[in-house]
């Protein structure tokens, strides 16, 4: 599980519905303690927009603190009904925060306000070994015919220097050698420091007992922006029925693979929408990749150096087992809370879920055989 989401705790948890298959309406939110009742009261009968209004320019939240990134209100304000958009910035931000409210119970909350301390203690204190990873730079940190292809923003533009090994799986040459060289190298620099202060460190999940949180130690905003600028573009066109377009959040970390590590990574899907991950080194053999099909939450269970690999979160996947030296890997899931939303309310999704589409196929199957079997018996019974 990631460890990002809402810290403060909140006083009222709001019930969204679907209706009439247009988007999600709030039916009689509670009002928490203190906030006028005209600030929600006019749009209680509202319901988002399905898709995002292209043309909306959403407001800057930039200077928003709190529980969700800024990001988060800007995506979330293009799906808001009409008559909502003109509003105050102040009506749709209480608007928007009732409707995310409802993601997080009150004992997450209280783990995410635990690690949320945690991270301000690590950043107050630790010392950075590379400053210049700390802001963008990209074209310090990627490669040149990576940086034109965003810059050309077009399928063709993508697909020129991809391949696609497996449907639904891109790999391409991202990042600079001194890019990786450096992140390893601050890694290995904040292992050692959390190792002398006697920090316990946080893993990025549960299945990884190695590695550590990106985001932890001051490259969130770098991150993000890497998500936004570089990985959103790309996302928007492959995986638009994902969420690819919508992308606002993200869990970074980097897991590590070797004898006394992590050796391998059973079969698993991600906490993502869209998922990065790049091998950053060292020298090793072993750790491939292997996919096995793309599934939702209700069907999860049924070696080039640098080299990145795009592919669904819910794309199953697994790591083999390292055979000797050292492999680290830089994960980048990337997020969509509008998109979680939406597919709440979905019952299967057949365009993206390999066995939602056996299961489409078999009842067509069935009700193709019901309608022949009507006909014949209906056919029987004619006269002439």
């Amino acid at each position: 599980m990631a460890l990002d989401g809402p810290a403060e705790r909140r006083d009222e948890l709001v019930q969204v519905e679907m209706g009439n298959g247009n988007g999600v309406a709030p039916p009689q939110p509670l009002r928490p303690a203190g906030r006028p009742a005209a600030a929600t009261a006019p749009y209680l009968d509202r319901r988002l927009r399905l898709n995002p209004n292209a043309e909306h320019k959403p407001q800057d939240y930039s200077d928003v603190r709190g529980e969700y990134a800024p990001v988060v209100y800007s995506a979330l304000e293009r799906h808001l009904p009409p008559s909502l958009l003109d509003a105050d910035r102040d009506v749709k931000l209480h608007f928007m925060r009732d409707i995310l409210a409802r993601y997080w119970p009150q004992g997450e909350r209280n783990k995410v306000q635990r690690h949320k301390e945690y991270r301000q203690r690590i950043l107050h204190l630790y010392k950075p070994l590379h400053e210049e990873l700390y802001n963008m730079h990209p074209s310090e940190f990627f490669l040149p015919t990576f940086l034109e292809a965003v810059r050309s923003n077009s399928e063709e533009s993508f697909r020129s220097f991809m391949t696609e090994p497996i449907p639904g799986v891109y790999t391409f040459a991202m990042l600079q050698p001194t890019f990786c060289e450096m992140l390893l190298e601050e890694v290995e620099n904040f292992e050692k420091w959390v190792h002398a202060m006697k920090f316990k460190i946080m893993r990025p999940n549960t299945m990884n007992k190695y590695g550590a949180v990106l985001d932890d130690f001051g490259l969130e905003a770098m991150l993000n922006q890497f998500m936004e600028q570089f990985v959103a573009p790309i996302s928007r066109v492959f995986y638009p029925e994902v969420g690819g377009g919508t992308l606002d959040s993200h869990h970074a970390f980097v897991v590590e693979y070797g004898k006394d590590r992590d050796v391998e990574l059973g079969f698993h899907v991600d906490d993502s929408e869209v998922t990065l991950n790049v091998c950053l080194g060292k020298q090793f053999s072993g750790g491939e990749l292997y996919f096995r099909g793309i599934r939702c939450e209700n069907h999860v269970n049924s070696e080039t150096q640098h080299e990145a690999v795009l592919h669904r979160g819910r794309h199953r996947h697994g790591a083999r087992a390292i055979s000797s030296g050292l492999r680290i890997n830089l994960l980048l899931w990337c997020r969509s809370s509008v998109f979680r939303e939406m597919k709440k309310y979905q019952k299967d999704f057949p365009t993206w879920c390999g066995e939602c589409q056996r299961e489409k196929r078999g009842r067509q199957s069935q009700c193709v055989k019901a309608t022949k079997m009507a006909f014949l018996r209906g056919a029987g019974g004619a006269t002439i």
